[in-house]
């Protein structure tokens, strides 16, 4: 069940009762101890190869003779193994004060097949095969989170997506979304509702939210401002009631000339992940876990038009004040012939979906049985994963 919260949901009475997003310093100071989650599809299977390149591994540029970057062009060595892409850089600052870390080789139990819509149905259901579930597994987390005042969730996007889709309820955020309502006639329905708790504090959600909006809007009442404006409000919206967020990011599909088309997304991801620390409170952006992931990775080998195929083993990015980083975590399968999964793609070796179990057991206390059996059905959560700061 989802809340738009634009004019339509605002006077159907749907919205749900909620506190303003523009809090003062003073709000902030006065709710220590909720921890927050922002989850970022990366639609279009990222290509962990380039993003977080082994330029350790002796076998990625025979791999990538064209691809594969080095010092001279820009890669940013992390750890003398892995390097990270050029135009990533900007998120060079978290990786050394230990607030970003990666984990490589991890994909989801989607296996045999490279199918863009079945591998985002399976990484956003969090089943095991495709079509296992109709409900999203951050929704299905919401039902099983211990402290109702953790519960509050929205999806920032133009449509409902499946990780936050299902039965709880959930807040929607388009970007489409405009309470365009003149002064005289806003001030007819704080008249209206003056006498109905639920529904003033609907209408002061509703006014607030606009408010909040038009701070990305251009001249022309569009939004503008890119994904850093869709950071921006997600992070306003985290800084008061919600404790969930989610949001994608499009254009990883990199088929072709994959050193011109990454270089779009990735600094995108960069920026979006840079805007909500500059726009989260120092104490809220030490409570917050960003957890960035794709549907699959993309083949080991690069293709005849200088780009890469669907393929299966990724990277997966985790961010934020509650990140153990400074990391690339990883069991390494190694790129050299013979290791490869089905001699084209990096193998994974860690389940996607144990990084995202143990992001909701630490931020919400989510006890490892309802993991196991509601939220990631059948999985059998790692109780002692290193990712997050105890």
């Amino acid at each position: 069940m989802t809340t738009e919260i634009n004019r339509r949901a605002f006077l159907a009475g749907a919205c749900c009762v909620a506190g303003s997003p523009l809090l003062t310093p003073v709000s902030f100071a006065a709710m220590p101890g909720d921890n927050r989650l922002v989850t970022i599809v990366l639609r279009g299977a990222l290509d962990g190869l380039a993003l977080v390149q082994p330029h350790g591994d002796p076998a990625l540029r025979l791999l990538r003779p064209k691809l594969a970057l080095d010092a001279d062009d820009g890669l940013v060595d992390l750890d003398g193994f892995f390097g990270l892409h050029p135009a990533a850089a900007e998120l060079m600052p978290l990786w050394r004060s230990n607030e970003l870390a990666f984990v490589h080789a991890t994909s989801t139990p989607y296996r045999d097949g490279r199918s863009h819509f079945d591998g985002q149905d399976v990484l956003e259901s969090g089943g095991s095969a495709v079509h296992g579930d109709r409900t999203g597994w951050l929704n299905r987390a919401i039902a099983v989170i211990p402290r109702a005042a953790d519960r509050r969730a929205i999806d920032v996007t133009t449509t409902a997506e499946l990780i936050l889709s299902g039965q709880n309820p959930v807040d929607v955020w388009s970007a489409r979304a405009d309470l365009a309502l003149p002064e005289d006639e806003l001030a007819f329905f704080a008249r209206l509702y003056q006498n109905d708790p639920a529904f003033s504090a609907a209408m002061q959600e509703a006014t607030d939210t606009d408010l909040l909006s038009d701070t990305i809007r251009d001249a022309q009442g569009k939004p503008g401002g890119g994904i850093a404006a869709v950071a921006k409000f997600t992070a306003g919206m985290l800084s008061a009631d919600h404790r969930i967020a989610s949001f994608s990011i499009n254009g990883w599909d990199t088929h072709f000339n994959q050193a011109r088309i990454f270089q779009r997304p990735a600094t995108d991801l960069a920026a979006a992940i840079v805007t909500l620390k500059a726009n989260l409170s120092p104490a809220i952006w030490r409570k917050t876990a960003i957890l960035a992931i794709t549907e699959f990775g993309r083949a080991a080998r690069e293709n005849g038009s200088i780009g890469t195929d669907h393929g299966t083993g990724g990277v997966a990015i985790l961010a934020g004040g509650a990140i153990a980083g400074g990391k690339v975590y990883r069991d390494w399968p190694s790129l050299a012939e013979g290791d490869l999964f089905e001699d084209r793609d990096l193998r994974p070796t860690m389940d996607l979906r144990q990084i995202a179990a143990a992001m909701l057991r630490q931020q919400f206390g989510i006890p490892t049985s309802d993991l196991e059996s509601s939220v990631f059905p059948g999985l059998v959560v790692d109780k002692r994963p290193a990712f997050l700061r105890g």
